[in-house]
C-alpha cells in the first residue's frame, strides 16, 4: 500500500482545501454526468412552442407564420434625460413590445472598477494637458460623473445597476417593418437615445423579449439608481371613477378621464385660464354632464355666456338689472321660521353686503348695523325684512352718515334692484343669474347677494348642487366679498354643495389671502393655458413640475391640467357632436349665416 505524503501547511485553511479538493472535484463530475442523463417528461422550453417549420431567421428580423418581428436595443443614452422619456415608447403608435432587464450590481465589486476608470480618465486628462491639448467635454464630463457617482455610492446615496432595454416591432410585411423601424429610431434619437438592430442575433433577442427573465442578448448599460428610475414606464395617471362624468381624454395615453367631484374630499373646484383658452367651454361641458347625473346647477353669469345652454335644457334664466322684474331680497332667508339664535351667521353675511354698499363700515357702524339687523328680524313676522327696514332702524340709532350712503339703494335709482321681496326660485335643475346689465360697480354686490341667497337655500334643504361663479376674481376685489366666498367654499361640503370658481386673473386671485384659501379648499383644480406673467404664481401655488409648467405655457385651446386631490392629469376637453352647438362661444360659429 502506497501512502501519499502531504506536506503540512502552517495555514489550516490551505490544508483543508488540499485535503478536500479531490473529493469536491469528484462530486462536481458526478453532478455534471447526472445533468447530462436527466430526462424530463411533459416539459418544454418556451421557444419549443414556436413552430420551427414556420420560423424563418434572417439577418435583421424573424418571420413567424407570416408576421415579421425585429428586435432593437438601446445602445446609447444621453448625458441628461427627462423623467418622461419613456412616454415616447409607451405611446408609440405601432405594435411594439418593450422588455427591461435590471440587475443590481454589488457596490464592493463595482467600486474598484469605477476607481480604475477614474484613474484612466485622470491620466488621459493629465497627458493631454502636458501635451498642450484642449481637454474637452468627452473627458471632463465622464470624469466628473464617475467621481460624483463613486462618492455617492460610498456615502450610500446611490446604487449601481445594469440595465438592458429591448424593443420588438411586429408587422405584416418587411416593407412596413422597415418603415416602423425608422420611425422608432427617429423617435428615440429626438431624445438623444440611440438604438441598434440586433443583427445576426434576432433569435436570442426574441428570447430576451419573451417574459422568461432571460437576457440572452446581454446588451447592458451601467446606470446609477437615479438614472434607472427615469426609465420607470408609468408616467401618466389613470383617472376613472365609475360614478363620475367624462371630463375629457387623457393627453398621455388617450384614456378617458371620468371623475366624480363629489367623491373627492370636497366638491369645490377652481379654474384658471387666460382669455381664449377654453375655460367657459370646459365649464359648460361639465354643467351639461352634471345635469345628466341629476345634479342641480346654479350659475352666476356676468358676461351672458350661458343663455343658449339654458334654453336648450329648459332651465330658468333670471336677468337681474335696474329694469328687471325679477328680484332678490338681501334679507331673504330660505324659510320664515328661523330662530333668532340662528341668525348670527346670517347677520355677519348681511354685514358684508351692507359694507360693500356703503363702501366700508367703521367699528361703530358695524356694531350699530349688527344690532339693527337682529332687531328688524325680531320685528318682522309675516315676511322677510327689507333694506328700507334696516335703513329706518339705523336712523333711530343715529347712524345718519351710514344712512346717507345707503340712500340710493332705498329711494334712489337702485331702489328697485335691492329693496324688494324675492320673487325667484331655485326649483329648476339649471338656474342662471345674468348680471351683465348691471353697472360694473354693482356686479360685485349682486354676486355676493346671489351667493348668500343660494347658501341660505342650500342650508334649508341640502341637495346635490353645484354653484358656478364665473369671473370669480370680481369677488376678491373687496375684503368683505372675498371673506364671504372663502367661508362658503369652506362650509359647502356640509350642505352637499360644490362651488366652482372660474377666473382668468390667476395672479390677482393667488395674491389674495382669501384667494389662496379658496384654492386650498378646492379638491379639483383645472388649469388651462397660462401666459408668462401668471405661470410663476400658478406653479408655486400648486407645486407643479417643469413639464407641467411647459405644458401650461404651450398647450392648445381646450387642453387642461386637471388636479384631483393628488392626481395630476393632462386632459383634452371634448364635447359630443350634439353638445358642441349648445356651448360654443366661437363668434364664427355663433354669428355666421
Amino acid at each position: 500500500m502506497m501512502i501519499k505524503k502531504v506536506k503540512l501547511s502552517a495555514n489550516p485553511k490551505q490544508l483543508a482545501r488540499s485535503l478536500y479538493a479531490p473529493i469536491l472535484h469528484h462530486k462536481q463530475q458526478r453532478a455534471a454526468r447526472n445533468r447530462e442523463l436527466d430526462i424530463t417528461f411533459g416539459e418544454q422550453d418556451m421557444l419549443d412552442a414556436l413552430s420551427y417549420a414556420g420560423l424563418e431567421e434572417n439577418v435583421d428580423c424573424l418571420c413567424i407564420d407570416g408576421t415579421y418581428i425585429r428586435t432593437l436595443y438601446i445602445s446609447g443614452y444621453p448625458f441628461m434625460a427627462s423623467s418622461d422619456w419613456m412616454d415616447s415608447l409607451i405611446n408609440f403608435n405601432h405594435d411594439i413590445d418593450i422588455s427591461y432587464h435590471l440587475h443590481e450590481v454589488d457596490a464592493r465589486s463595482a467600486l474598484p472598477k469605477l476607481n480604475r476608470k477614474i484613474t484612466e480618465l485622470e491620466s488621459t486628462r493629465r497627458a493631454m494637458m502636458r501635451e498642450g491639448r484642449i481637454v474637452g467635454s468627452e473627458i471632463i464630463d465622464p470624469l466628473e460623473s464617475a467621481i460624483d457617482l463613486r462618492d455617492k455610492i460610498q456615502r450610500g446615496q446611490e446604487k449601481l445597476f445594469q440595465m438592458a432595454i429591448y424593443m420588438a416591432i411586429r408587422s405584416v410585411s418587411k416593407e412596413e417593418l422597415d418603415k416602423t423601424t425608422k420611425l422608432l429610431e427617429a423617435n428615440l434619437s429626438a431624445r438623444l437615445f440611440y438604438s441598434k438592430v440586433a443583427r445576426y442575433q434576432q433569435l436570442e433577442a426574441l428570447q430576451s423579449i419573451l417574459p422568461r427573465a432571460e437576457d440572452q442578448l446581454a446588451q447592458k448599460r451601467n446606470l446609477d439608481s437615479s438614472s434607472a428610475a427615469l426609465s420607470f414606464p408609468f408616467m401618466s395617471s389613470e383617472l376613472v371613477q365609475e360614478s363620475g362624468i367624462l371630463y375629457g381624454i387623457n393627453k398621455s395615453n388617450s384614456s378617458l378621464i371620468i371623475l366624480d367631484r363629489f367623491s373627492l374630499h370636497n366638491a369645490n373646484s377652481i379654474t384658471f385660464a387666460q382669455s381664449g383658452a377654453g375655460k367657459s367651454y370646459a365649464t359648460k361641458v361639465e354643467i351639461l354632464r352634471q345635469l345628466m347625473q341629476g345634479t342641480r346647477v346654479i350659475v352666476i353669469d356676468p358676461e351672458r355666456e350661458y343663455k343658449r345652454l339654458t334654453d336648450s335644457v329648459e332651465g330658468t334664466y333670471i336677468k337681474l338689472s335696474a329694469k328687471s322684474k325679477q328680484k332678490i331680497n338681501p334679507f331673504d332667508l330660505a324659510t320664515t321660521y328661523h330662530e333668532i339664535e340662528d341668525l348670527s351667521e346670517h347677520a355677519q353675511d348681511l354685514m358684508d353686503v351692507i359694507s360693500l354698499m356703503a363702501e366700508g363700515l367703521t367699528a361703530r357702524e358695524k356694531a350699530a348695523t349688527d344690532k339693527a339687523i337682529i332687531k328688524v328680524y325680531r320685528q318682522t313676522k309675516k315676511q322677510q325684512p327689507l333694506l328700507e327696514d334696516l335703513y329706518a332702524e339705523l336712523r333711530k340709532l343715529g347712524q345718519l352718515k351710514l344712512c346717507e350712503k345707503l340712500e340710493k339703494y332705498i329711494s334712489g335709482s337702485l331702489a328697485d334692484v335691492f329693496n324688494a321681496q324675492t320673487n325667484v326660485k331655485l326649483d329648476n335643475r339649471l338656474v342662471i343669474f345674468d348680471i351683465k346689465d348691471l353697472p360694473e360697480n354693482l356686479r360685485q354686490i349682486m354676486m355676493l347677494i346671489i351667493s348668500n341667497f343660494v347658501k341660505n337655500q342650500v342650508m334649508a334643504k341640502p341637495e346635490k348642487r353645484l354653484l358656478v361663479i364665473d369671473e370669480g376674481w370680481i369677488l376678491l376685489q373687496h375684503e368683505e366679498s372675498a371673506r364671504f366666498v372663502a367661508g362658503l367654499v369652506r362650509r359647502a361640503r356640509k350642505y352637499y354643495l360644490g362651488v366652482s370658481i372660474i377666473s382668468q386673473q390667476a395672479n390677482d386671485f393667488l395674491k389674495s389671502e382669501y384667494g389662496r384659501a379658496i384654492a386650498s379648499q378646492s379638491a379639483l383644480r383645472i388649469l388651462m393655458r397660462q401666459d408668462t406673467t401668471t405661470i410663476k404664481g400658478v406653479v408655486n401655488e400648486f407645486n407643479l413640475s417643469e413639464y407641467e409648467q411647459s405644458f401650461l405655457l404651450t398647450c392648445e385651446r381646450g387642453d387642461a391640467l386637471l388636479i384631483a386631490d393628488q392626481n395630476h392629469v393632462a386632459v383634452k376637453v371634448v364635447a359630443a357632436e350634439k353638445e358642441h352647438p349648445l356651448i360654443t362661444t366661437n363668434p364664427v360659429e355663433l354669428y355666421s349665416s
